[in-house]
């Protein structure tokens, strides 16, 4: 059994993840860090990384960007590999993850669901086919209630597409304020706030006469803790180095 540490584990994703370590046949968790402390777990929570003696096999992390220092460092310490899937990272923080890289295993990703990682797959693919004679458009969709807009994932998804066209696009996220008509070298990324809608990104691609169009829809939140247990059981016997959903993808479909 794969021995999981979960960082986070108070907060609705970390209950998630909880969860679904428990259903999984190649997984346990042994230990969780929590600022609150408390367990309402078969398995111990700590405050912090300070005073921590068990050791797991990977760390699964969803929780806040100031955890950050206190886990790498522990995880470097004890070789032990991160799965981090919180957000909000400064530049330098960043830079301390790619770091921290260079000594132990980490699978690093702003979206933990395998069917949204397999969308920027194809939309790539389709890009390759289609981005000099199509226009490209991407609509992300969320519930009322998340601050940031547009959404990481719409950000990754463009940041693909963009790696993938001959030359750099321009991203273009508010058509109000252009008076002009679209030019072949832009991205539109278009934001949508309502209800309690988990997450929806969709990838249009416009052509003379025909639309071809990427969709991806997330249900609840569990997908993306199921995506995390996957990579940390996917990471747990890797060498040290960055790895992403790509990575796992290409392991699953290899």
């Amino acid at each position: 059994m794969i021995k999981i540490a979960i960082v986070g584990c108070n907060g609705k994703m970390g209950g998630y993840v909880a969860e679904a370590v428990e259903n999984s046949s190649e997984c346990e968790a042994i230990f969780g860090v929590d600022a609150f402390g408390k367990s309402r777990y078969d398995f111990p929570v700590y405050p912090s990384f300070d005073g921590v003696e068990d050791k797991p096999d990977v760390i699964i992390d969803f929780s806040h960007p100031s955890v950050l220092d206190g886990m790498l460092s522990y995880a470097v310490k004890n070789n032990v590999p991160c799965v981090i899937c919180t957000t909000g990272y400064s530049k330098e923080q960043i830079e301390e993850i790619n770091k921290a890289a260079d000594s132990v295993a980490i699978f690093f990703s702003g979206n933990m669901s395998l069917g949204i990682n397999l969308l920027i797959e194809l939309a790539k693919q389709a890009t390759r086919v289609l981005g000099d004679s199509f226009d490209i458009e991407i609509v992300e969709k969320h519930h009322n209630l998340k601050l940031d807009a547009p959404s990481g994932t719409a950000l990754m998804i463009a940041d693909a597409i963009s790696d993938t066209l001959p030359q750099e696009p321009q991203y273009v996220y508010d058509r109000h304020s252009y008076r002009k008509k679209r030019s072949k070298s832009e991205i539109g990324i278009h934001s949508v706030r309502g209800g309690t809608i988990v997450g929806e990104h969709e990838v249009i691609f416009a052509g003379h006469d025909e639309v071809v169009t990427v969709t991806h829809q997330a249900q609840s939140k569990e997908v993306f803790a199921a995506g995390s247990v996957s990579a940390a059981a996917f990471l747990a016997n890797q060498k040290a180095g960055m790895y992403s959903m790509s990575d796992l993808l290409a392991d699953k479909f290899a």
